[in-house]
């Protein structure tokens, strides 16, 4: 019954080609504004959230990041909101519900902001090991914790956007599967329950995708505010 059940999120193959992961690129359609003579209303209500979302992260990452570094982590926030959505429509598979997907995205953010910490600014990386005003004693085993705790971000980045998106999809996979036993009355009830949990899965494609763009400013942020 789990095998079935987690079956939906298998990618299927044709000609041993799994052409379904295709479906991660297709952000690249609402990234080309630049090919429309006359803005429309999808493309004036992208440049005002691209506005936006541009003087928050600029705010998060500080006065001391690099100019222009708030435009990866907005195309990171589209990326992952279009591939969030599009798992809601019927046939098109939810690339953001696998881990190979996610972690994809945070690993190589979190090993370039460690590089770049590391070697640029030794001592301010060895001094968020060691929170202000911790006894001695303490001391050994906060950078023990610290070290785990940074360790495991892209893990917890990764894990945290797929289980979300895995969790709303089996939910309405459980009770798209009782409608073929239902009663027309029982019917009526699933139908309404499956439309407040789309309106609910289309909020989550959202946060979850700004949660994952916030979360990976304030790493960075981290390393470039000292």
């Amino acid at each position: 019954m789990m095998t079935n059940l987690f079956s939906v999120f298998d990618p299927s193959a044709i000609f041993n080609l799994s052409l379904n992961w295709l479906s991660a690129l297709t952000f690249i359609l609402v990234a080309t504004p630049i090919f429309w003579t006359i803005p429309n209303k999808i493309l004036i209500l992208f440049n005002s959230a691209l506005n936006k979302l541009h003087g928050e992260f600029k705010t998060l990452l500080g006065p001391e990041a690099f100019p222009g570094s708030s435009i990866m982590f907005i195309g990171l926030f589209f990326m992952v909101m279009v591939n969030n959505f599009l798992g809601l429509f019927p046939y098109i598979f939810t690339a953001s519900s696998h881990l190979l997907f996610t972690l994809a995205l945070s690993l190589p953010l979190w090993v370039s902001f460690m590089m770049f910490g590391w070697v640029n600014h030794t001592k301010h990386m060895f001094a968020h090991l060691v929170p202000q005003s911790t006894p001695g004693a303490l001391m050994p085993f906060m950078v023990l914790i610290e070290t785990i705790s940074n360790v495991i971000r892209p893990g917890t980045l990764a894990v945290r956007l797929m289980a979300n998106m895995v969790a709303g999809h089996l939910l309405m996979t459980l009770l798209g599967n009782q409608t073929a036993l239902a009663s027309n009355f029982i019917l009526v009830g699933l139908i309404f329950t499956q439309i407040l949990l789309l309106t609910l899965e289309s909020a989550v494609a959202m946060i979850q995708a700004y949660v994952f763009a916030v979360l990976s400013t304030l790493y960075a942020s981290e390393i470039t505010s000292h």
